[in-house]
């Protein structure tokens, strides 16, 4: 009689399904690529915004307050990149795990070294400036490390049977990461010292690893379209200061950039702004691609 005890005390346990995914939502492709990796099997990832997205502007739809009511955590951007359309679907998601200052709720941008943090009184006069800094902090790989180990101290933190793996994943994370970057400073270093024109603030991050030096902004002020004059100081900033390229994401219009490389010789490059985590890109490939890209420019 034991024995059959313990036979059916066994089949019912191989009959248990494994404990399911922690499922994570990134607002960001970024994000979502390095939450991947550190997660590896033991998490289910989804990024709310697309790599062909403006992360300013994304659309609060219902599938994606579908996504965070269902998620276990939530990893941001921060610094009010989100701030048009996250609140609305954390709201509408009703889902305490992921609210902030819940163990779920991961804000990225603690863990960055943040850039361009306003000193005075912000308002709209000055346009997209965010409060707390520059939000760009996934354009420069070298605060991905940080990064990369806080979304893994996150994860243990809400998920502490697997802790010793995101530990160890993350470790992998940054030493691939760091031998990437020693040999892209060796293929860039024909930029170095460069003189850019970029199109939205969002590139000071990049300008800064790459070493070049961005002496002028297509917006007047972030998020501001240009306006004719503008654009004619523009082109003045960019002859008087010799300026080889032109850079911008994907998701802003080339009209006039295309204008301004015309103008001044310089050559346009635009960027992916995020990796194609929908398409199996990992973070540093995505990297890797901006690298050959302004590699094969850089001449």
């Amino acid at each position: 009689m034991l024995r059959l005890f313990f036979i059916a005390v066994v089949t019912l346990l191989v009959a248990l399904p494994a404990r399911a995914a922690l499922r994570v939502v990134a607002t960001v492709p970024d994000l979502a690529a390095v939450a991947k990796q550190i997660g590896g099997e033991h998490v289910q990832v989804t990024s709310l915004a697309l790599h062909t997205q403006d992360p300013h502007w994304v659309d609060a739809r219902p599938n994606l307050a579908l996504e965070l009511a269902r998620a276990d955590v939530l990893v941001l951007q921060g610094v009010e990149l989100e701030v048009g359309w996250l609140p609305t679907l954390l709201v509408g998601s009703r889902n305490r795990k992921v609210q902030p200052g819940a163990l779920g709720y991961v804000d990225c941008s603690r863990f960055a070294g943040l850039r361009e943090v306003p000193a005075g009184k912000i308002d709209r006069a000055l346009g997209d400036v965010h409060s707390g800094g520059n939000p760009h902090y996934t354009y420069d790989p070298r605060e991905m490390i940080a990064v990369a180990r806080g979304i893994a101290g996150s994860l243990a933190t809400v998920d502490p049977e697997h802790a010793a793996d995101y530990t160890s994943r993350s470790a992998d994370f940054v030493a691939a990461l760091e031998g990437a970057m020693a040999r892209w400073r060796g293929e860039l270093t024909a930029l170095n010292g460069v003189n850019v024109v970029a199109y939205h603030r969002s590139l000071p991050y990049l300008a800064d690893w790459l070493g070049v030096r961005v002496v002028a902004f297509v917006e007047p002020k972030p998020g501001i379209p240009p306006t004719p004059a503008h654009v004619a100081r523009v082109l003045k900033q960019a002859r008087a200061q010799s300026a080889r390229l032109v850079l911008q994401e994907g998701w802003y219009p080339t009209t006039t950039t295309d204008l301004i490389a015309q103008k001044t010789g310089a050559k346009l490059v635009v960027l992916q702004g995020y990796t194609d985590f929908a398409g199996g890109q990992t973070y540093l490939e995505h990297v890797e691609a901006w690298v050959q890209q302004l590699r094969a420019v850089a001449g």
